[in-house]
């Protein structure tokens, strides 16, 4: 076993000393149909940004992505490429081309390998740096500095997509409560918005949280006003124990949202002296602890307004992300299905 002690709270081993998807085990073949019994109409909608959106540097280490013609053998670039050039009696044209991504720009899925954390899994008094249920990093996540680095070899978004993410999304209005106003929701405020939208988290769900934070990103047509950015909408208050506790007892297996980060985004300057502790307690908590998965920065603002006008929460959410072995982050196309 990779661990002798597991974090306060946490469900490492819960579904096996080998697992790497976490509370997603909770979808079960049973959740699906349950998921599909929520489409009525057959109306889908997109849930995912222009990859190219938000525009600029609103993180300054992730880029937009960066779109170009492949080369082919006789030099020649191969796009509105005529084969006429090598044999006359061709009238065929050929475009193929390339992209550099940074998986976590746009609309993305967080890997569980993406957040971990320096703790005494071992038990021999001195902290390690693992990540969920015990993998550990220089061994099963390897940086850039090792050979094959860098590569998640456990805890890449490959084993999710494997799962086919397909289950029951509820959506949380919050747009509808708070505007583009600033506001820290913590179990209170949650339990609230859930009662007046008459909505239910069972276990196995995909707990959605529309802001109108990506609305906002979209009219500013890639040209982002970062200071009004980060001062609107609402975000999880990762600091509430209660809305954790909630989170652990609910059952859900991802919280996907369409703002920055899920919870409030603070930088490690600004996390504070003291103990030691995370500067992101959601992150953690979910990511870490329990292997919940957080899908960022996703588009709500056609789902959203719809769910609302028919007096429904729940629909049938498909994300699977990108089947490339290794990522930490990745974007979905995730589609919403009412």
């Amino acid at each position: 076993m990779r661990w002798k002690n597991r974090p306060e709270g946490a469900n490492w081993g819960d579904f096996g000393d080998d697992d790497q998807i976490g509370r997603m085990n909770l979808v079960t073949p049973d959740r699906r149909l349950a998921a599909v019994r929520e489409v009525t109409e057959g109306l889908a909608f997109s849930l995912s940004l222009p990859l190219d959106y938000p525009g600029g540097d609103l993180v300054p280490s992730r880029r937009a992505p960066r779109i170009e013609a492949t080369r082919r053998a006789t030099g020649e670039l191969s796009y509105n490429f005529c084969f006429s050039c090598q044999n006359r009696s061709l009238f065929d044209v050929v475009s193929d081309d390339a992209v550099t991504i940074w998986t976590q720009y746009s609309t993305q899925w967080d890997a569980l390998a993406h957040w971990g954390q320096e703790f005494d899994a071992d038990g021999d008094g001195t902290a390690e740096i693992v990540y969920y249920n015990g993998w550990r990093a220089g061994e099963h996540v390897l940086g850039p500095d090792q050979p094959g680095g860098p590569f998640a070899k456990k805890l890449g978004l490959e084993s999710l997509a494997e799962t086919g993410v397909q289950g029951r999304g509820v959506m949380v209005d919050l747009a509808a409560i708070y505007g583009e106003e600033p506001a820290r929701v913590g179990y209170d405020a949650l339990m609230r918005a859930l009662e007046r939208q008459q909505a239910v988290v069972e276990a196995g769900d995909f707990l959605c949280l529309y802001t109108g934070w990506a609305d906002m990103v979209l009219a500013m047509n890639k040209k982002p006003d970062f200071d009004r950015l980060k001062n609107a909408c609402a975000v999880l208050d990762g600091t509430d124990r209660a809305l954790l506790n909630w989170i652990t007892d609910s059952g859900l297996v991802a919280i996907c949202a369409d703002n920055l980060g899920v919870e409030a985004v603070s930088s490690a300057a600004a996390a504070g002296d003291g103990p030691k502790h995370s500067m992101m307690p959601l992150h953690e908590h979910c990511l870490f602890k329990l292997g919940i998965f957080l899908g960022e920065i996703w588009y709500f603002g056609e789902i959203g307004p719809w769910l609302r006008r028919h007096g429904r929460s729940r629909f049938l959410l498909t994300a699977p992300p990108l089947r490339l072995p290794g990522l930490v982050g990745s974007p979905p196309m995730p589609v919403g299905t009412v």
